[in-house]
């Protein structure tokens, strides 16, 4: 678990949402407080979020935007190639990065030993040091709320920004 952010992503029935906090943390200092930790790939198509090194995870969002170009939008067929390459690359195996991708049919994590974790229920998925915090609330209101997928996406950031001290409460939401 990575010591840096909240990325949280949810697969609504005809949507699909990721938001992440801002806090940039550097040991026990808060260097930055609204940096954007997600966006939008393959012509709007994918959303995509990372936890960890920032310059690692640059490096990853380039590598997997190429491969997703390759395959043509093909978000599954990517997430394979790039777990492919993530795990035979040495370099690529030292990075200290994970990364959440998701369309309208798929979620992904990709974790930093070049994994790739389809959630269980298939629609919601978190990565980094809050992301337990934001998983339990975003389960929670997807069981129990009748809420729309953005508004579950930021309620949950809001509540794991409350509780996890490397997540604040500065959240960016992107939606297909």
């Amino acid at each position: 678990m990575f010591e840096a952010t909240t990325i949280l992503a949810y697969r609504g029935e005809n949507s699909a949402v990721i938001g992440g906090d801002g806090q940039v943390t550097f040991g026990n200092t808060i260097l930055k407080g609204n940096a954007t930790k997600i966006r939008t790939l393959y012509h709007g198509k994918i959303l995509a979020g990372f936890a960890g090194s920032t310059a690692d995870a640059f490096n990853l969002f380039d590598m997997f935007e190429t491969i997703l170009n390759e395959k043509k939008g093909d978000l599954l067929k990517s997430v394979i190639e790039f777990s492919k390459m993530w795990r035979k690359d040495k370099h690529l195996r030292q990075l200290e990065a994970m990364m959440l991708v998701l369309n309208k049919k798929h979620i992904f994590i990709l974790s930093g030993t070049g994994d790739v974790v389809e959630p269980e229920d298939g629609k919601i998925a978190s990565i980094g040091s809050g992301g337990n915090y934001a998983i339990s609330s975003a389960r929670a209101l997807d069981r129990h709320a009748n809420m729309e997928a953005r508004k579950l996406v930021e309620e949950s950031l809001k509540i794991a920004g409350e509780l996890c001290i490397y997540t604040n409460t500065n959240i960016k939401i992107l939606e297909l």
